[in-house]
């Protein structure tokens, strides 16, 4: 129930080509609270619900739960949620012992792309892609939970 990952900026999009799964992704949430956030997602026929606590010093770890829900329901909650919603296609690119999930934002925060990769530990070692840019592991601004608050064209 712990979270480890560090999140870039993608300079590139070279990294289509690389994606073996793609996935439009609606969510919203019912509290963005800076000690915890509860999340409402839906991908295709699957809803999910995810309580997330906060981040480490680093922004690396953080305590996460999820439970998938039917759709139905995320549909329901996502009615019940802090105003906006999010959107954003998710590309699942493996890349050496790795998968980096890829999101390519819609609506507000179109232009903004950010990849993450999780990870078995805070000093576990990867390899970077080349159209990885640069971290931004721990900056709130790039937290989905932000994103609706503080969208990117802002």
């Amino acid at each position: 129930m712990v979270e480890i990952e560090r999140k870039f900026l993608v300079k590139l999009d070279g990294f289509k080509a690389m994606a073996t799964a793609k996935m439009r992704i609606v969510q919203g949430f019912l509290n963005t609270h800076p000690e915890r956030t509860v999340r409402i997602r839906i991908t295709a026929d699957v809803g999910y619900i995810t309580v997330k606590g906060k981040s480490n010093s680093s922004g690396t770890t953080r305590f996460e739960w999820e439970k998938e829900i039917a759709v139905h329901e995320a549909e329901a909650l996502l009615q019940l949620c802090e105003k906006g919603v999010l959107e954003k296609i998710r590309y699942e690119i493996p890349f050496g012992e790795h998968l980096f999930e890829v999101d390519e934002f819609l609506g507000q925060n179109e232009g903004l792309v950010v990849a993450e990769i999780e990870l078995k530990s805070e000093g576990e070692d990867f390899d970077k892609p080349s159209w990885l840019g640069k971290e931004v592991t721990g900056e709130v601004k790039y937290y989905n939970s932000q994103l609706i608050k503080n969208p990117f064209k802002s």
